[in-house]
C-alpha cells in the first residue's frame, strides 16, 4: 500500500482521534518500510471541515458538484442570465444537499461539527466548482485543509492536499488540464509573490529641511501649510484586495504552525504515555516474577526442611541398627 492510499485512509478517521491512529500506522510499517514510515508521520492533521470533505470524496458524493462547474463557467462566459439563474439555483441545491450530507456523516462518524465548520464545507464545494483544479482536489480524498474561492482569481491550492503528487490521476473527468499540482502550487506561490505592493519611499528621509543651517528664520514670513492629505480619495479596491490576501495568508501560515505544534505535542504526548504504558507493564511483569521466585523459594525451602528431617532420620537409624 502506497503513502496515498494510506492517506486516504488515515484522513477519514476523526481529526479528534488522527494522532493516535497515525501513531499506530507509523508503528505497524516501520520495520518492513522506513521511508513510508517517515511520511506517515508527516502526514498533517485535517481540518475539520476538510475531514467533512473527505468523508464525502469517500462516498463519491462529490462527482456531481464538480461535474456542474464546467456549464456554470461556460453559461458566464457566455454571458446567458436565464442559464446562469437556472445552474445557480441548481448549484445552491447541490451545495446544501451535500452539506447536509456531511454533516450526517460526522455525526454517524460519532464526532458531529459546528455550524461554522459547515460553512468552510459549503465554501469547499463551492470553490470546487469555480475551479477545476480546486475540484480535483476536493474529489482526491487527499484534502487537509478548507477551500475558498476568491472571485476570478484561481483558489489557492497551497498546503491543500496531504500527496500532491498523487492529485494528477484526479484530475480526469473535472476538465482541467493533466498538470501536476506541484506546478499549479508554484504558479500560484509566484502569482501572490507578484502581487506585493511595492514599497513606498520614505517620506521622513526626502523631506527637505525647514531652514538652512546658520542662517536666522524669517519671523516675518510664515510658511505655507503643508497641505493636508485628501480625505475624499477613492480607496484602492485592488489594494485593499491584496492586503486581505496578506493578512489570510499570513493568518493561514500562523495556523498551520500551530497546527505542526499541536500534533507535535500529542506525537510526544502519545509516545509518552506508550513508554509508560510499557514501564508499567515491565513493572506488572517483573512484580509478579518475584512473586513467582518467592513462592518457589518458599517450595524449595520447604522441600530442603523435608530432605534434612529424613536424612535425620535415616541418619538415626543407622545408629539404632549399628548398636
Amino acid at each position: 500500500m502506497g503513502f496515498a492510499d494510506v492517506a486516504r485512509e488515515l484522513l477519514l478517521v476523526a481529526p479528534a482521534d488522527f494522532v493516535a491512529e497515525r501513531t499506530a500506522r507509523q508503528r505497524a510499517v516501520r520495520k518492513d518500510d522506513r521511508a513510508l514510515a517517515t511520511a506517515i508521520g508527516g502526514l498533517r492533521k485535517p481540518a475539520p471541515a476538510a475531514w467533512v470533505i473527505d468523508l464525502l470524496a469517500h462516498e463519491g458524493a462529490l462527482d456531481e458538484a464538480v461535474d456542474l462547474g464546467p456549464a456554470i463557467r461556460q453559461a458566464q462566459a457566455d454571458a446567458d442570465p436565464a442559464v446562469i439563474r437556472k445552474l445557480r439555483r441548481q448549484r445552491a441545491g447541490v451545495v446544501d444537499a451535500l452539506t447536509q450530507a456531511g454533516a450526517d456523516l460526522a455525526s454517524d462518524a460519532g464526532h458531529p461539527v459546528t455550524p461554522a465548520v459547515l460553512d468552510q464545507v459549503r465554501a469547499t464545494i463551492e470553490a470546487a466548482m469555480a475551479d477545476p483544479h480546486a475540484g480535483a482536489a476536493v474529489r482526491s480524498g487527499l484534502l487537509v485543509r478548507a477551500l475558498e474561492s476568491a472571485g476570478f482569481d484561481d483558489v489557492d491550492l497551497d498546503g491543500t492536499l496531504a500527496d500532491p503528487d498523487a492529485v494528477p490521476d484526479a484530475w480526469s473527468g473535472s476538465g482541467a488540464a493533466p498538470i501536476p499540482i506541484t506546478e499549479g502550487r508554484r504558479a500560484a506561490g509566484t502569482t501572490r509573490a507578484s502581487r506585493k505592493p511595492e514599497r513606498k519611499p520614505d517620506r521622513e528621509r526626502e523631506r527637505k529641511p525647514d531652514h538652512e543651517p546658520n542662517r536666522k528664520p524669517d519671523r516675518t514670513t510664515d510658511r505655507e501649510p503643508e497641505p493636508a492629505p485628501d480625505s475624499s480619495a477613492e480607496p484602492d479596491p485592488a489594494a485593499e484586495r491584496r492586503a486581505a490576501r496578506e493578512a489570510e495568508t499570513a493568518a493561514r501560515t500562523e495556523s498551520r504552525d500551530a497546527d505542526a505544534a499541536l500534533d507535535a505535542a500529542e506525537e510526544a504526548l502519545a509516545s509518552a504515555e506508550d513508554r509508560r504504558a510499557d514501564l508499567e507493564r515491565q513493572l506488572a511483569e517483573a512484580t509478579a516474577e518475584v512473586t513467582r521466585l518467592g513462592h518457589a523459594r518458599d517450595d524449595a525451602e520447604t522441600t530442603s526442611d523435608r530432605a534434612r528431617e529424613l536424612l535425620a532420620a535415616a541418619q538415626h537409624h543407622r545408629r539404632e541398627v549399628g548398636r
